[in-house]
């Protein structure tokens, strides 16, 4: 007896796995922070040529372009390349990242500093290898 019960559970639970019931929720208040979250960030980037974004939607989809038009509900990104308008709405978006042209001052911070680093490696360590020019190997 207790076989055949534990056999019909086990059978049921693998076929409910197998189907992949999920469990559904409403909004809660974790996706109403994310939409405002959302929503803020866009109004911090702002709207025109210069407010270049990188957007991720919750159905993996990304969209490249700059913010053309901004709502109470949703927001504008035009594509660089094709000039396609793409419309989101702030519930979709999962992530929106502001992008920029060019070189971003963190990479001239690095840069310089490794130049900077060259330039004293080269005034330091030149005068203690060359020993005055009495050696005639080595960087001298």
């Amino acid at each position: 007896m207790f076989r055949k019960i534990f056999a019909m559970m086990l059978s049921a639970t693998v076929l409910l796995t197998a189907f992949g019931l999920q469990s559904t929720r409403a909004q809660g208040v974790t996706d109403a922070r994310a939409t405002d979250k959302i929503r803020s960030s866009v109004g911090k980037i702002g709207v025109g040529g210069n407010a270049r974004v990188d957007v991720k939607l919750r159905n993996n989809t990304q969209l490249k372009g700059y913010i053309s038009d901004a709502n109470q509900d949703s927001f504008t990104v035009v594509d660089n390349k094709t000039g396609a308008r793409n419309t989101a709405l702030y519930a979709d978006a999962s992530s929106v990242k502001k992008t920029s042209r060019g070189v971003s001052t963190k990479t001239w911070l690095i840069v310089g500093a490794a130049a900077i680093g060259a330039v004293v490696t080269w005034i330091i360590i030149k005068p203690v290898l060359c020993d005055g020019g009495a050696q005639s190997r080595g960087p001298c």
